[in-house]
């Protein structure tokens, strides 16, 4: 049985962090969600959902301790500064092991850390912060579970990005081979190993899951989406040299990708844990299809993570 005390969630008005703050309210769990501003429409839609908010930022260490204090686990999933030509990784890792240091002085007994799937050497996108953060956690002494997710299925909703997103003209532009299965997943399905993690910690100790819940080819993908939203997607992917030419990060990727054949979550293992796995026809039924319709015209473009 789990404690009374609330679970802790950074990120609280992202993707991530979002949903799992309001999967723990569903189920019962009480919420303390950090963020920057209070008064955000994110942060009253989570005090509308029962979370009590607290505000804090990750490069302010006394916040972290302050957020901390009187919870029993924490989210992780620290900001990273994203640009075009990289990740910032060591800002990343910094923020990361700031607040593994505050659930250590405060008491917390478990940690849920979201960072990226695997495929191959920590020289892709954003794999390096990442896993100096999961080093810092099993070093710690607490309970601690590693979920890694593979790209987000909202990413079709990106603007801006020099990869993913639907692009005018609808193309769907991205660094994965055409004709091989993509792995990804419903940022809902994330917060749902979260959940069954923060309600079983001595059962999730130590465990690292790759996580997914679809595997199909990026040019079915876009003939799903075709025919869910009636406008025409088609995928392109980006060569070895236009990869290169945005970044060494994205380049390294590319060829990653090719060289280990990519993400290689299991699937099986993870419908066992969670039967209820999103697949594409799901997300785009429940959300997805009407968000892109909301999305697929706009012209004024925002940078998002790839993921």
């Amino acid at each position: 049985m789990t404690s009374a005390l609330p679970v802790l969630i950074t990120g609280a008005t992202g993707k991530q962090g979002g949903a799992t703050a309001h999967r723990l309210l569903a189920e019962g769990h009480r919420v303390r969600a950090l963020v920057r501003d209070l008064d955000s429409p994110a942060a009253r839609a989570l005090a509308d959902a029962g979370a009590q908010l607290t505000a804090g930022d990750f490069d302010d260490p006394i916040s972290l301790r302050a957020a901390a204090t009187g919870t029993r686990a924490v989210f992780l999933v620290p900001p990273a500064d994203y640009r075009a030509k990289g990740w910032g990784e060591d800002t990343e890792a910094r923020r990361g092991l700031a607040m593994i240091a505050a659930a250590e002085a405060t008491g917390v007994e478990q940690i849920v850390f979201t960072g990226v799937a695997t495929m191959g050497a920590a020289k892709s996108w954003g794999q390096q912060g990442k896993r100096q953060i999961e080093d810092a956690l099993a070093a710690s002494g607490l309970r601690y579970t590693v979920l890694r997710p593979v790209r987000f299925m909202e990413n079709y909703l990106l603007q801006g990005s020099p990869v993913d997103g639907i692009r005018e003209g609808g193309e769907h532009r991205h660094l994965f081979p055409a004709d091989r299965p993509l792995q990804m997943i419903a940022v809902d399905d994330i917060a749902a190993f979260a959940t069954l993690a923060f309600a079983a910690p001595e059962t999730w100790h130590t465990r690292t899951l790759e996580l997914a819940g679809e595997a199909i080819t990026p040019v079915d993908a876009a003939t799903i989406i075709s025919a869910a939203t009636g406008h025409p997607i088609h995928y392109r992917e980006v060569t070895e040299a236009e990869a290169d030419a945005i970044g060494p990060q994205l380049g390294n990727t590319w060829r990653l990708i090719r060289e280990t054949g990519g993400w290689q979550a299991d699937l099986p293992t993870l419908r066992t844990l969670y039967p209820h796995l999103t697949s594409l026809h799901d997300w785009l039924e429940r959300s997805g299809t009407q968000r892109i319709h909301a999305q697929i015209n706009t012209k004024t473009p925002k940078t998002h993570r790839p993921h």
